[in-house]
């Protein structure tokens, strides 16, 4: 089991609304389809994961931006953990097993 929790954001209507929004030939995000996961520190109590949440939405939320259109220009210019939270839904699952023997690799250190 791995020392981390993972953050799922899955999108609301107020990103559904300003993905359409954008011209892109008719493309919106499936809110029930695959979805990033982030790897977050692992959380003592619900508390302490509204802290990490805090913490690490400014990341997540341009990720999430970023991933569907990388025009900074298009991006809301009110990003705030309310936005955030009006934005995204938000999960939260801290058992995380490995069942994979290789190494843990990220591809961004290459």
């Amino acid at each position: 089991m791995l020392n981390r929790a993972a953050l799922i954001v899955r999108p609301r209507q107020p990103f559904l609304d300003w993905a359409a929004a954008l011209e892109q030939d008719g493309v919106n995000p499936d809110p029930d389809g695959e979805q990033t996961v982030y790897l977050i520190p692992e959380p003592d109590d619900n508390e302490e994961a509204e802290r990490i949440l805090q913490e690490v939405y400014p990341h997540v939320f341009e990720n999430e931006l970023d991933s569907w259109w990388t025009d900074e220009s298009a991006w809301p210019q009110e990003r705030s953990f309310a936005v955030f939270m009006a934005w995204f839904a938000v999960e939260i699952h801290t058992v995380i097993h490995d069942l994979v023997d290789d190494v843990l690799e990220d591809d961004l250190d290459e």
